[in-house]
């Protein structure tokens, strides 16, 4: 086990260090740049979690998918889409990969931000892309069990933390007796090996290495709640999409082709894991991998909102088709 934590520590570093790096060099967002064959490019700004369930914005840039549609996208590594949305509005960024959850808050306070696509969707049964986790000999092994405990989340106030309370509360347990706090998921496991925090919730490759190191899976949140519910989207500003329609229309259309490319090519999607977030092939290989699409359920997105409202997440229903838009 120790060593198996050791491993996630140098994965911890490892994706802090992608999370500073930035190019302050690079030329502004949107202006033109030259490819390798002559053509201009746009550059544009994307925010995204150096997470497995990403893996489709660097699949797009290292298949060529973006340049073909005429952009050069630079990822701007995030621990959340909430956390993105200020990059977003100051225009430091031009669109953010993230769960629908900061759409939502940014529509309730008409901040001007519109979900362009669906990115990921989770699993409807089976492995799921996520889960929340406890070490051996903790004694939480089903959702009741969490009931009383401290719980890690990457985000409050999100899908992880929703999901969780309702599936404890179907398990019998009382979900108003957990204390979430935020942990960005690469310190999640030392955080449960210092005792910090009782469970955690996290996705793959953090995973699948706590439960292979001798952890237990305890649920898959969203297979208990809302199975086959979206992941991430992609969303940007009201004003850049009245501003610049065409990159806009141009990075939907690359996107919507690295996402069906990415889930058509599961070899691909494993080498860009290994190759990107620096991990080992056997831990790349193992991975739970999302359903890659760009298509919109707003059924299913309305009834988690819904969810959301019930348990005080958020204080009202957003304009869900106001918010969500399919490009």
């Amino acid at each position: 086990m120790k060593k198996r934590f050791a491993a996630l520590g140098l994965l911890a570093a490892a994706s802090l260090a992608l999370a500073g790096c930035t190019d302050s060099a690079a030329p502004d967002a949107g202006s033109d740049t030259t490819s390798e064959g002559g053509g201009e490019l746009r550059e544009v700004r994307v925010a995204a979690l150096p997470i497995s369930d990403s893996i489709a914005v660097w699949v797009g840039i290292d298949e060529g998918i973006f340049e073909k549609h005429g952009l050069d996208v630079e990822i701007q590594p995030a621990q959340g889409g909430a956390q993105a949305i200020p990059a977003l509005m100051s225009g430091d960024i031009q669109f953010a990969v993230g769960q629908p959850f900061g759409p939502f808050r940014a529509g309730l306070q008409n901040l001007g931000v519109t979900v362009i696509s669906n990115f990921s969707s989770s699993r409807a049964e089976g492995e799921d892309v996520n889960a929340v986790v406890s070490l051996a000999g903790s004694g939480i092994e089903e959702p009741a069990d969490l009931a009383g405990k401290k719980v890690a989340v990457n985000s409050l106030g999100a899908a992880g933390d929703l999901t969780i309370k309702a599936a404890v509360d179907a398990d019998g347990g009382d979900s108003s007796t957990i204390e979430f706090v935020e942990v960005a998921f690469p310190d999640a496991a030392g955080q449960l090996e210092a005792g910090n925090i009782d469970a955690a919730w996290v996705p793959d490759p953090f995973m699948s290495q706590i439960v292979d190191g001798g952890g237990n899976l305890v649920m898959h949140p969203y297979q208990e709640v809302l199975p086959g519910l979206t992941v991430l989207t992609n969303f940007t500003t009201n004003e850049l999409i009245e501003s610049d329609p065409e990159l806009v229309e141009d990075y939907a259309a690359a996107m919507a082709e690295s996402l069906e490319f990415t889930n058509e090519n599961e070899d691909v999607a494993r080498a860009a894991i290994e190759k990107h977030l620096e991990l080992p092939k056997e831990v790349a290989d193992s991975v739970t991998l999302p359903v890659f699409d760009p298509e919109l359920d707003l059924e299913q997105i309305g009834e988690l909102a819904d969810l959301a409202v019930e348990y005080g997440v958020l204080d009202e229903r957003p304009d869900i088709e106001g918010i969500f838009t399919q490009y």
